[in-house]
């Protein structure tokens, strides 16, 4: 049993194990009691699990403070929520590209369910290479801050710009390299047919397919903002790691539950830019200030007040008015 006391990244692998554990019996629970079945997911089914998951997802802040402290567990609640936050700007991104492909809805949880197989491996990677460069060069905290500083007031000019899919190179590279069917076939993502030029049966990939692989891209590209985000907040891999995963966990249900509506938080992204320039200002303060850290509480509570008032300023100013976009139509 000495092994479960063994430290991986500064903490004991039976730590680890328990954390990886209760993700696997949710993973397991979600698809293979709650979807076994391919059907379209509700609004009402999607405000449950998301309040599931972020009900267990705060819950394991009290883990946290029982095995570490008051202080680790307010990074990770912090963490948490930037994360949860963060990941509002990829649900609009995932409505873009099921309406691009015109993926149903009933199809959709598959897509989204394989694709966080997808993000906990890449998270997991980027977050254990991201916390050995941090341990030998903590100088990268002023970078990766900086970063963040830029990456939100870049936001800030860019917030309106619409994103447009039939630009996208990813996709053209695909189709190029990839054979791809038009149209879909159910839930596959693979299928055999017979090519055109020599009758042989040969593997296509479907759009449900690329719309996996373009999903897993743009979850890569959004990781580059919300893992140095974290970082600034806390740099212990653990705390760092199972906030992430929590926080993306509930992803596919808030996407369900938000995709209806996600016209009423049009102006979000302009709370998520201050968020950034405040997570990457943090450690620069701290500096001025003569303190250790940025006070965790502190943190808890400025994050809770910026989001609290994007949240409030976008259903205030989209009152009343009907949803345009195409992509969130398709999708809903």
């Amino acid at each position: 049993m000495d092994i479960l006391l063994f430290l991986f990244l500064g903490k004991p692998l039976w730590m680890w194990l328990i954390f990886l554990m209760l993700v696997v019996a949710l993973l397991v629970f979600d698809l293979g009691v709650l979807h076994k079945k391919d059907h379209e997911i509700g609004v009402g089914e999607s405000l449950k699990l998301s309040a599931m998951y972020i009900t267990l997802g705060l819950s394991f802040s009290a883990f946290i403070w029982w095995q570490m402290d008051g202080t680790a567990a307010a990074q990770y609640l912090t963490a948490f929520v930037v994360e949860k936050t963060l990941a509002l700007d990829n649900i609009f991104v995932i409505a873009l590209i099921f309406s691009f492909f015109a993926i149903p809805r009933e199809y959709q949880h598959r897509v989204l369910f394989w694709g966080i197989l997808g993000v906990i491996v890449l998270r997991g990677i980027m977050i254990g290479v991201g916390a050995t460069i941090v341990e030998q060069y903590h100088w990268v905290l002023y970078i990766f801050a900086a970063f963040l500083m830029f990456t939100g007031v870049k936001m800030l000019f860019v917030a309106d710009k619409e994103h447009k899919m039939e630009e996208n190179g990813v996709i053209r590279f695909f189709k190029r390299r990839m054979n791809v069917t038009d149209e879909l076939h159910g839930h596959a993502f693979f299928v055999r047919k017979e090519d055109p030029h020599s009758g042989r049966l040969i593997r296509y990939a479907t759009p449900l397919f690329l719309a996996l692989i373009i999903i897993e891209i743009a979850d890569i590209v959004f990781a580059v903002d919300s893992v140095p985000a974290v970082f600034t907040i806390t740099t212990d891999p653990y705390l760092v790691y199972t906030s992430n995963i929590f926080a993306i966990l509930g992803l596919r249900a808030l996407y369900f539950a938000l995709a209806a509506i996600l016209h009423r938080f049009a102006y979000l992204k302009y709370a998520l830019s201050v968020l950034l320039i405040f997570i990457g200002s943090k450690i620069f303060v701290a500096d001025a200030m003569g303190w250790e850290k940025f006070p965790p509480e502190w943190s808890l509570g400025i994050t809770f007040a910026i989001l609290g008032l994007g949240i409030a300023f976008s259903l205030w100013k989209t009152k009343g008015k009907a949803n345009d976009s195409d992509a969130v139509r398709t999708a809903a």
